[in-house]
């Protein structure tokens, strides 16, 4: 795995929601007794693995989240990178636009929840951009490219999505050989210290197995 499975239990990674679509089944491995849906680990680091691979080809990747708890978590991945963050609201147009002053022209788009980022959509499709999306049980997917099964609600879980992506992107950009060459931690995402969560992690691990 790309990272150890107590730091995927440990940011909550692998919580959904309540309610889930049909496209987003393939992914849950159980519904707890809550009613909670609960992520496959080993497909959730696949698709991360995937989707590392699919946008380390890209050199103008636009990173948008509007739900606060993502804001830090792309501003790292975008500066870590060389990509574009919009955190906050997407002023409509700046896809589409060519005579607004943020009008950027990405090579791929990356959103954190699709249906809070509705309007990203709807001009990443008008432009013929790749997509790609990390999706929580709820989200329909039907216009996204390629899915990142994940909790996207949580801040410590964006933050670990996306300080592994930029992890990854990196390696595959041969800018870093190793895991240890990556100076970033995921406190700079705006997770925590996986040591200091050791009690929450065996919490997080009984439930979900």
């Amino acid at each position: 795995m790309l990272v150890e499975k107590n730091d995927y239990l440990s940011a909550g990674v692998h919580i959904g929601m309540k309610s889930c679509t049909p496209y987003m089944k393939q992914f849950v491995y159980k519904v707890r007794d809550d009613g909670l849906a609960v992520f496959n680990l080993q497909k959730v680091d696949s698709r991360l693995s995937i989707a590392a691979d699919f946008l380390s080809r890209f050199s103008k990747m636009l990173v948008v989240s509007r739900k606060e708890s993502g804001h830090k978590a792309i501003r790292a991945f975008a500066a870590a990178v060389g990509a574009k963050a919009i955190p906050g609201r997407f002023v409509p147009g700046t896809l589409t636009n060519p005579s607004y002053s943020g009008f950027y022209e990405p090579d791929v788009v990356i959103v954190v929840d699709p249906l809070v980022d509705e309007q990203v959509i709807k001009e990443t499709r008008k432009k013929r951009i790749p997509i790609v999306a990390v999706c929580d049980t709820f989200n329909i997917a039907k216009n996204v490219d390629f899915v990142i099964p994940a909790n996207n609600n949580g801040r410590k879980s964006l933050a670990l999505v996306f300080w592994i992506l930029a992890k990854e992107i990196l390696k595959r950009r041969k800018k870093i050989k190793k895991d240890s060459d990556f100076k970033l931690r995921v406190t700079d995402f705006g997770g925590e210290e996986a040591k200091n969560e050791s009690q929450v992690a065996k919490k997080a691990g009984s439930k979900a197995s």
